[in-house]
């Protein structure tokens, strides 16, 4: 998976949304899936951003995206439920979604956690994501093979200590996915998890501020899991939550 070849066409015609999709993995996995043919629905906070990988997706030649700036943190059920049923109005069905969109929080130990900062982490990472999935859900049932990936960490699986707020938001990711997998085990819809690792990204960054960039991965190496786990190869592959480069 982590070698894997995909063909230049492996998502021609397939509509695929990616969260937080202006910047960092995000921004590099629209790219790509629109490289290899699909349309991609770019969602993100900051609007010049996304017009900023639209320019680009233009600009290559490949499928014309669809931008849909939104602000996780404030968007409700509601806003998620109008949002998939104009997808099935422009497009017949929602093929993917990856949910890329993540909040860090601070990094302070637990006994300091501060609540409002640990509602937004779990309100970005958790809740947002619970509601749009579920909003989605009827879109992806329309497709032949529906793909939903998260985003998970090292952490969410084994806790460390100060990263309280963003770890308990990844092991609750990771969580949800192994219940939509099972749930999900009879249907032509699979749910997996990436663990992407140690990554050239401004949230890298913020966590460990004294790391030399240079000797991370970029988002562009580790896309060989992202559109795996996109494309038709994947069919059969659900409930499992993958790294996205060797561990260090």
């Amino acid at each position: 998976m982590l070698e894997f070849q995909c063909d230049a066409d492996a998502l021609a015609g397939k509509t695929i949304l990616v969260t937080g999709a202006g910047a960092g993995i995000g921004r590099s996995a629209a790219l790509h899936y629109a490289m290899h043919g699909a349309t991609v629905i770019l969602l993100g906070r900051t609007t010049k951003k996304l017009e900023s990988i639209y320019d680009e997706i233009v600009a290559a030649g490949y499928p014309e995206p669809a931008i849909v700036p939104l602000d996780m943190q404030g968007a409700t059920e509601q806003n998620y439920s109008d949002f998939a049923d104009t997808i099935v109005e422009q497009f017949g069905r929602l093929d993917g979604v990856l949910h890329n969109a993540s909040l860090l929080g601070a990094l302070t130990p637990f006994e300091q956690i501060d609540l409002p900062m640990f509602n937004e982490v779990m309100q970005v990472n958790v809740t947002a994501q619970f509601m749009l999935t579920k909003a989605l859900l009827p879109a992806l049932k329309l497709a032949q093979h529906g793909s939903i990936v998260f985003t998970s960490s090292g952490v969410g699986r084994q806790g460390r200590a100060f990263w309280g707020p963003y770890a308990i938001s990844k092991f609750a990711t990771e969580g949800m996915m192994q219940t939509l997998a099972d749930e999900l085990s009879d249907s032509t819809v699979r749910a997996n998890c990436i663990n992407p690792g140690a990554t050239r990204t401004k949230m890298r960054a913020t966590a460990f501020p004294a790391e030399d960039p240079m000797t991370l991965k970029t988002a562009d190496d580790l896309m060989p899991l992202y559109l795996y786990l996109m494309s038709d190869a994947s069919c059969d592959v659900s409930g499992q939550s993958l790294d996205a480069q060797p561990k260090r």
